[in-house]
């Protein structure tokens, strides 16, 4: 049964699903030039991913953090992020949806995968009442992820900025207007049973 405190929304098609990250100009400006992640970007550490525009920018403070003043909308492939979400772990042990906390451990320790929900926010970064999924890939998840499902990878700065300017100004129905229009995405229950935590 669907918990609608923990539903993906995000921008879809039928083959891709947009994902954001922040990083720095070194690593976002060749990454939007090349369609793809330099060299220089760790294929060896865990990277998050989050389908939610506004949690992202939350986390990255509208582009304005050091390390993070480049906002990535990645299009992966559908297939890509199922698969992640299939082999993915909750990042806290969760009573009644893992057996005891020794085998959450040493699921979460194996798993390519690790999925947080966190309160989505509103126009103002201000938390609501229901949760965004972040997506922590790592291992073969980091590489499949870099390698074979990104599909496109765009430069949203200066929509975040733009979008930021308009609430620092007042003015949320016009900064709403300019938001990407994210959706429920179709997930099969069996796909996120093991995630609602």
């Amino acid at each position: 049964m669907e918990d609608p405190q923990r539903v993906i929304r995000a921008v879809h098609s039928e083959s891709t699903i947009t994902v954001y990250q922040a990083y720095s100009p070194e690593i976002g400006l060749p990454a939007v030039r090349e369609g793809r992640f330099p060299a220089r970007w760790k294929r060896d550490r865990m990277t998050w991913i989050k389908p939610s525009f506004l949690w992202m920018m939350y986390r990255c403070g509208w582009g304005s953090k050091a390390g993070q003043d480049t906002v990535l909308a990645v299009e992966i492939s559908r297939d890509g992020f199922e698969w992640a979400l299939r082999h993915a772990i909750l990042s806290s042990h969760v009573r009644g949806v893992h057996p005891d906390q020794n085998t959450w451990q040493r699921q979460l320790k194996r798993a390519p995968a690790r999925v947080q929900w966190d309160p989505e926010r509103d126009l103002r970064l201000q938390p609501l009442p229901y949760r965004s999924l972040q997506l922590g890939l790592s291992g073969e998840a980091v590489r499949r992820y870099a390698d074979e499902w990104t599909v496109a990878i765009r430069d949203v700065t200066p929509l975040a900025r733009e979008i930021h300017s308009l609430v620092s100004g007042g003015d949320l129905d016009s900064a709403g207007q300019l938001l990407p229009q994210e959706r429920p995405y179709p997930a099969p229950d069996d796909l996120l049973a093991h995630l609602r935590g």
